[in-house]
């Protein structure tokens, strides 16, 4: 079924040679190997407008970086065993590589060009797999991210006059874009995650509502371990339709981690792809009900990479398309791919597109109360200070 604000074109995919640089190692969970099966499945799908991303500079990472770490990761490119520094370590979840500078530049340049190309009027809708690296701090590498490509998307349309709602997905808080947007009313952070009682980055409270200038322009929803899609889809359709009619974006950026789906290795939530696919709907329809259409969404975390990351990426790229999502996988993606997620110990990739209803377990009745509290709360405190923003 097309959208009715639906455009002729295809939403235009981030993704290039140059993609599968950003490699930690054979054993990091975040592995480029995701983007074989992920990549492969969108083509199955109907995907035929593909970019390769372009590496920014230096200038351009300053957006959200200090020009200091810039040069410490430039430096540790060349050098990877000179630390440990600026969150980077051998045994840590970021460990320098060779050339990692001009992997991650190239990561953030996927970001920042399709957020050009969407300002410009040349797209509506683009989707950047391999972006979505939220954790990456103003002077630090975090969370497997180096540099923070979606703060610097933002950044992009916020320096052309726009006001950006930044939702996230991933079952980590987005806490490297809130830190980097905390005192900045024009932008809108949302973010719904694992509590940080129980997951890292332990950052990500009802509480946490920005800074002294922008006062509820920063939301958080954290989740108990064990939430399914219940709880999980009430509070985001509670709050992001709710946050858009008051903020009016004008500009749409997403982070769509499937680490919160329940076959995920690394975190504790228990969502199906269902949920996912909802949640990809809702956000296109706000798009183009408030901010023309101006969407640019990323993949984010995820590290089942047959079962669940390809499905993801595919159910994203069909909500941009305005495409009904097909009962079944492609048998030929199916067979293509099983052998490898043999080996991997990752079970075969699925049948359907969709999780079947009864996946997901149902949800124990304090762990709904909690999570539904908490976003009432979130999104009363967030509508009182946009509120008092707006009459002052």
């Amino acid at each position: 079924m097309q959208h009715p604000a639906a455009e002729s074109a295809q939403p235009l995919v981030v993704y290039g040679a140059s993609s599968l640089h950003y490699d930690f190692g054979a054993h990091h969970p975040m592995t480029p190997r995701r983007f074989g099966p992920g990549i492969d499945l969108l083509r199955a799908l109907g995907a035929e407008r593909f970019l390769a991303p372009p590496e920014v500079s230096d200038a351009q990472l300053h957006r959200a970086h200090e020009p200091e770490y810039v040069s410490i990761v430039r430096m540790l490119s060349e050098y990877p065993d000179a630390g440990p520094m600026a969150g980077f370590a051998s045994s840590g979840d970021d460990p320098a590589f060779y050339g990692m500078h001009e992997a991650a530049a190239t990561v953030a340049g996927g970001s920042v060009g399709a957020m050009d190309r969407i300002l410009a009027g040349e797209e509506v809708h683009v989707f950047h797999p391999g972006g979505g690296h939220h954790h990456a701090m103003p002077g630090r590498a975090s969370g497997f991210c180096i540099y923070n490509d979606v703060a610097l998307a933002i950044g992009r349309a916020r320096d052309a006059g726009h006001r950006v709602l930044y939702v996230d997905l991933d079952v980590h808080h987005g806490d490297g874009v809130e830190a980097i947007f905390w005192n900045d009313p024009e932008v809108l952070t949302v973010s719904f995650h694992e509590t940080g009682l129980s997951l890292f980055p332990w950052t990500g409270f009802v509480d946490d509502s920005g800074g002294p200038q922008a006062q509820g322009t920063a939301v958080n929803v954290p989740f108990e371990s064990g939430t399914s899609d219940a709880s999980w889809l009430e509070a985001l359709e509670m709050i992001v339709p709710a946050l858009a009619a008051a903020y009016r974006p004008t500009v749409l950026v997403t982070q769509h981690g499937s680490d919160s789906h329940m076959l995920d290795p690394l975190g504790h939530l228990q969502l199906s792809t269902i949920a996912m696919s909802r949640a990809a709907r809702l956000l296109d329809g706000l798009a183009h009900e408030y901010a023309a259409g101006r969407w640019l969404a990323t993949g984010g975390g995820g590290y089942d990479l047959y079962r669940v990351v390809p499905r993801a990426w595919g159910l994203v790229w069909l909500a941009q398309a305005h495409r009904d999502v097909p009962p079944e996988t492609p048998a030929e993606w199916r067979s293509r791919w099983a052998a490898e997620a043999a080996r991997h110990h990752q079970g075969p990739p699925p049948d359907t597109m969709l999780d079947p209803p009864d996946l997901v377990p149902v949800e124990p009745r304090e762990v709904a109360e909690h999570n539904l509290t908490a976003a009432r709360t979130a999104l009363r405190r967030a509508l009182g200070a946009l509120e008092r923003q707006t009459a002052g």
